[in-house]
């Protein structure tokens, strides 16, 4: 999915600045479908005004710049939605933890063994965020909702594995006084 698409798609929910687009796609619902930054998202967000598909406005701000409020046009919701009929692009999933797993036999096994527990906590605590997002006040669409169970059937299963391999990996490091002599 491009930065184009994924900016129609949070406008068509609502109003945004390019910064709360940004902070969507980092933190917020659309964290989970693409990362955009700063160098995109403005480019992107002027190119479509230029062809109308979306606009904006200026508010002002006590003691703070204005800030730039973008809005779908009527255009831009029929391009979001002949986007989605476009072919998927491959799903994207980057692990700086798979890396480091890959090469787990150049390192010690405490270190291995640490690197897995946090892997674990942060598994933990990315599931409780969307158990949070099923459980909030916010009503949720069926098909978010159904995004969001998908989601964390995904983050069952790699915490389950995780669990249940975590000592084959522990397994191919190094002893602790060997990987040490090996740093040096």
């Amino acid at each position: 999915m491009n930065v184009r698409t994924v900016c129609l798609s949070i406008l068509y929910e609502g109003e945004a600045t390019g910064y709360e687009i940004r902070r969507m796609t980092v933190e917020g619902e659309c964290a989970y479908f693409v990362e955009a930054s700063f160098g995109s998202i403005y480019p992107a967000l002027a190119k479509m005004e230029a062809e109308g598909l979306v606009t904006s406005r200026v508010e002002p701000q006590d003691g703070k710049p204005a800030k730039k409020i973008y809005a779908i046009t009527e255009a831009g919701r029929r391009a979001f939605v002949a986007s989605l009929f476009e072919p998927l692009g491959e799903d994207v999933y980057r692990s700086p933890f798979l890396l480091f797993a890959r090469y787990a036999h150049l390192l010690p096994a405490s270190l291995v063994e640490t690197r897995l527990n946090e892997q674990l906590n942060k598994m933990g605590e990315d599931k409780k965020k969307l158990e949070d997002v099923l459980q909030s006040h916010q009503p949720l669409s069926a098909a978010d909702a159904w995004v969001v169970r998908y989601g964390l059937s995904v983050m069952e299963v790699a915490q389950q594995h995780m669990a249940s391999h975590m000592r084959e990996l522990i397994a191919m490091a190094r002893p602790d006084t060997e990987a040490a002599e090996a740093a040096e």
